[in-house]
């Protein structure tokens, strides 16, 4: 009678850890699906932000560009207007093109396509430090369930139910390419 429930608690522990070692190899696996996740998030945000924040920086810089040339091309036909009526056309021109810089001014009275581009400098930054982030995270995710799929007793456990190591987020023979900065042209 001894002998059978020693042989049941003994059955009862071995089942609790193997029960135990397979939640936590699912756990770990889980883990660093959630941290491969969290890359294609930042991927997909830096595919998406990237173009957008770059129109909306070119949008901005020839709306000021055109301004400011309208100013100056209007400003230059009245220097070379010689008949009246030139002269009037080139001042109507100079009016009308300051009128638009007053209206730019009023309406943004500190030009800020210099602050467009800093901010665009800060958000392609700021995304590339997240990208490296969760890269770094995924990782880490990776080191731990590889560590526990190949770690015995675990090991064990992780061949028999067909857990196996998993490669590094590494970027490979593109590292030169891929740890350059984006660039950006306009």
């Amino acid at each position: 009678m001894n002998s059978t429930i020693i042989l049941i608690i003994s059955i009862a522990i071995i089942l609790l850890f193997l029960v135990s070692v397979y939640n936590s190899l699912v756990k770990f696996r889980n883990n660093r699906e959630n941290a491969f996740a969290d890359i294609d998030v930042q991927l997909k945000q830096r595919s998406d932000l990237i173009p957008n924040l770059v129109n909306a920086v070119k949008g901005y810089a020839t709306h000021e560009k055109d301004t400011f040339e309208r100013v100056v091309n209007a400003r230059n036909q009245t220097v070379a207007a010689t008949s009246i009526n030139d002269k009037i056309a080139a001042d109507n021109a100079l009016t009308s093109a300051l009128s638009g810089l007053r209206i730019t001014l009023e309406a943004y009275p500190d030009l800020k396509a210099n602050q467009n581009f800093l901010q665009l400098q800060t958000e392609i930054s700021d995304l590339e430090n997240k990208l490296a982030a969760v890269r770094r995270y995924f990782n880490s995710a990776t080191r731990e369930y590889n560590n526990k799929v190949q770690t015995f007793p675990s090991n064990l456990i992780a061949s028999t139910f067909g857990f196996k190591k998993e490669v590094m987020y590494d970027l490979g023979a593109d590292r030169v390419v891929l740890e350059k900065a984006p660039e950006v042209k306009f």
